[in-house]
């Protein structure tokens, strides 16, 4: 498993209608081909800063299956307007403690 650990910073007075929004979005990131799950967090301390993580079976997953589908470009025309900067994209994976 993949963790994709995405930092957002929405433009001021968006947060609503991106959050809307993002929930319409959302069902495009659950059809893909290896999406397990995800979950969107709203910053206490910073305004408009979000957390999105998303668990994908395997890096190709993400970087290839969805980066390169019609649902990516679907994705990216909904949600890519709300940002004041481009998302920091980085995947992380477990280690047994």
């Amino acid at each position: 498993m993949i963790l994709e650990a995405v930092i957002l910073h929405v433009k001021p007075g968006l947060e609503s209608d991106f959050e809307a929004t993002f929930i319409k979005a959302s069902k495009i990131i659950s059809s893909m081909d290896g999406y397990l799950s995800h979950e969107l967090h709203k910053c206490i301390e910073v305004k408009g800063k979000y957390l999105l993580l998303v668990r994908w079976e395997t890096l190709e997953s993400h970087t290839v299956g969805f980066r390169n589908s019609a649902e990516f470009q679907e994705w990216k025309k909904l949600l890519h307007h709300f940002y004041e900067s481009f998302p920091t994209v980085e995947h992380f994976k477990e280690i047994e403690i």
